[in-house]
């Protein structure tokens, strides 16, 4: 059974950082790109960042140069390391595992930017 766990969300100041973190079971971690999505209230789910498992990363715009998106195979764990973070960063984190023909999700952590 693949399960994806979230963690390391929370509630930051404007400006402030959040470092996220996945743990993984129940695949073969190195096989699949691993990603980062965000939903905020009423808007569609978007990507942030997705890592290759050679760690080639990718990023949306909106988070180019604050975000940064590792993985440690050894560990299944993908992280995401928010900086300089904004209000309209505030959204519900899900973790993704996927390949061609595989997708899964994780439950997904709150993170909410507010002063």
């Amino acid at each position: 059974q693949v399960q994806l766990v979230e963690s390391g969300g929370g509630l930051v100041q404007p400006g402030g950082s959040l470092r996220l973190s996945c743990a993984a079971s129940g695949l073969i971690f190195s096989m699949y790109i691993m990603g980062w999505y965000r939903q905020a209230p009423g808007k569609q789910r978007e990507l942030v960042a997705t890592i290759t498992s050679g760690r080639m990363p990718n990023y949306a715009d909106s988070v180019k140069g604050r975000f940064t998106i590792s993985r440690d195979n050894a560990k299944k764990t993908v992280y995401l390391q928010m900086n300089s973070l904004k209000p309209e960063d505030t959204a519900v984190y899900y973790c993704n595992a996927g390949t061609k023909a595989l997708n899964y999700w994780g439950q997904g952590t709150q993170v909410t930017v507010s002063s």
